[in-house]
């Protein structure tokens, strides 16, 4: 029998859930099981909800109390797509036998990235700081720029970020606010320059101006004509756009 896309998907693109299933079937509880994986005991049953939803039958069966704060073990159908799992990083090893290989692995995973979001910026996480129920995740991107992005700090625990993680930073053009380069910048906002590449202009809406940064990543903003005009903002010319922390979506590669 074979496994559903959306499970086969995950399994490629969130081994560490994934991996999750090993855990369970060598810990046989669901604290053990969390504690063994770094994650938190509401992350684990997070992703056991999720990797149970996306299969067609559920793969982890669980009962409420008991030792270690609630029994856990493979269904069958969890059994084997953890085999599955098991098979696929002993071919994966076989493959990438250098490191030019596993950058290029990493490489194609993003090229297969799709999103609504007009704008993907590939970088690292630099700095991680906790505030309350929230983080604030430091990317460094291309070309020595870096951006604050907020969220969760159970998203950062279920993304499994740290120091070094190779992150997808995420951002809609609606959420670029765009800026003359004389124009002070908002304080706790993430602001970045580059020049104006080209303004396509709608009939009916804000403008779409696409924005080259130094490191030469393009970025596409939003702009009503008027803001334009009055800011003086033309082709060739530099601009500046700003954006909160908390209007970037961070996601993870392979």
């Amino acid at each position: 029998m074979s496994l559903p896309p959306s499970l086969t998907q995950h399994m490629v693109r969130r081994p560490h859930r994934i991996a999750l299933l090993q855990h369970i079937a060598e810990q046989g509880s669901i604290t053990r099981a969390a504690k063994s994986a770094g994650l938190s005991y509401k992350a684990t049953w997070d992703a056991i909800d999720e990797l149970n939803n996306l299969a067609q039958k559920p793969l982890v069966e669980r009962s409420v109390g008991g030792r270690g704060g609630g029994g856990a073990k493979l269904s069958l159908e969890g059994e084997r797509v953890l085999r599955l799992y098991q098979r696929l990083q002993a071919l994966q090893t076989q493959l990438l036998e250098t490191a030019e290989e596993s950058t290029d692995l990493a490489l194609i995973s993003r090229l297969m990235l799709r999103t609504s979001a007009r704008n993907q910026l590939h970088g690292q996480v630099s700095r991680i700081r906790s505030l309350g129920r929230n983080d604030t995740i430091t990317l460094q991107l291309a070309g020595g720029v870096s951006i604050d992005a907020q969220i969760t700090h159970d998203s950062t625990l279920r993304l499994g970020l740290e120091i070094g993680t190779d992150v997808f930073a995420l951002i809609k053009a609606g959420w670029l606010e765009v800026l003359a380069a004389d124009q002070p910048e908002t304080i706790g906002h993430n602001c970045l320059s580059g020049t104006i590449e080209e303004i396509l202009d709608a009939e009916n809406g804000p403008s779409e101006v696409r924005i080259i940064l130094p490191s030469h990543q393009i970025l596409c903003a939003l702009a009503e004509g008027e803001r334009l005009q009055a800011f003086k903002l033309k082709v060739g010319g530099v601009v500046k756009v700003q954006f909160t922390p908390s209007n970037i979506l961070v996601g993870t590669p392979l």
